[in-house]
Parts: C-alpha cells; sequence; structure tokens
C-alpha cells in the first residue's frame, strides 16, 4: 500500500452516502442490527451540519476516489477534568482495507489533533464485548481497557435479535 494513496480529513456533506453505507454495515456486522436507512441518514446529516455534536474523520484512497475507512467524534464534557473527552464511533473499515493500517492512521490522527487543542481530557470507547477482533486492535494502537461498564435504557434502536 502506498501511503501516498491516502489522504485523512475532516468529512464533508459528499461524504453522506458512504458515511451512511458504512454505519449499516458497521451495525450488521458488529451487532446484527438493521438500522433504519431514512432515521441513520437523517442522524448523519445532522453532526456534518453541526460541528457541535461531533465530526466524522475519513480516509479516502485518492487514486480512486474511494472512502476506505471512518470514525466519528462525539463529545462528553468532564467536571473532573475541565475538558472534554472525545468518543470514538462508529469505526468502519472496508473489509478489504482491513489490517492495513487505516484504522491506526485514523487513531493517530484524531489523537494529534485532540492534543493539539489542548482542551480534550482523552479518547474513549465501547466496543461491543463479544468482539474480540476489534478489541485486539484497540489494545494494539494503546487503547486500554477502563474500569467501567456501560449501562442503558436505548429508546431508538430495537434490541437485537439474539436478545
Amino acid at each position: 500500500m502506498n501511503q501516498s494513496d491516502l489522504h485523512i480529513r475532516l468529512a464533508e456533506p459528499r461524504d453522506l452516502e458512504s458515511l451512511v453505507t458504512f454505519n449499516m454495515a458497521l451495525a450488521w456486522e458488529t451487532e446484527g442490527r438493521q438500522l433504519d436507512r431514512a432515521l441513520l441518514r437523517s442522524g448523519v446529516e445532522s453532526i456534518l451540519a453541526d460541528s457541535a455534536k461531533g465530526f466524522y474523520v475519513v480516509m479516502e484512497h485518492l487514486p480512486t476516489g474511494q472512502t476506505i475507512g471512518q470514525l466519528l467524534i462525539t463529545f462528553e464534557w468532564s467536571d473532573w477534568r475541565n475538558a472534554v473527552f472525545w468518543w470514538l464511533q462508529s469505526v468502519y473499515v472496508q473489509k478489504e482495507w482491513r489490517r492495513r493500517g487505516v484504522f491506526r492512521q485514523l487513531y493517530d490522527y484524531v489523537l494529534r489533533e485532540g492534543e493539539r487543542q489542548g482542551n480534550v481530557a482523552g479518547i474513549r470507547l465501547y466496543v461491543e464485548q463479544h468482539n474480540t477482533v476489534a478489541q485486539g486492535v484497540y489494545a494494539h494502537v494503546g487503547l486500554s481497557a477502563a474500569p467501567y461498564k456501560v449501562f442503558e435504557n436505548d429508546f431508538i434502536l430495537p434490541t437485537r435479535p439474539s436478545e
């Protein structure tokens, strides 16, 4: 893989369909969920239109113009630190580009940007508990398991078929 063929940038409205398609695939691959495409599209549009909600970072393959990976950053204010945590969400790399350093480059980009901004307390993510492949990737880039469990009351998404 020629690194000069790859480019990381903030997502733009022109990336909408790729982001929606990747998120649909992500939900299916990791949780067996079939998302409502119209609802998802509206959610992605909302983030693209309002950076206070978060921002997507994408990697594109310049020779083809194809988007090959994405991640979403959302924010959590920490009163304990008087700073914001960036939450990694919607991490997806096209299957044919996996295990080629795409996520590592996206993560490194976000890490550098968070450090540069100076008001970011750290980076967090949650991962489906049985997704050991993703957990291994995250550990490999330097993320470690936190001593927290996530609890939720999800008002929107239906339970997974296996629940």
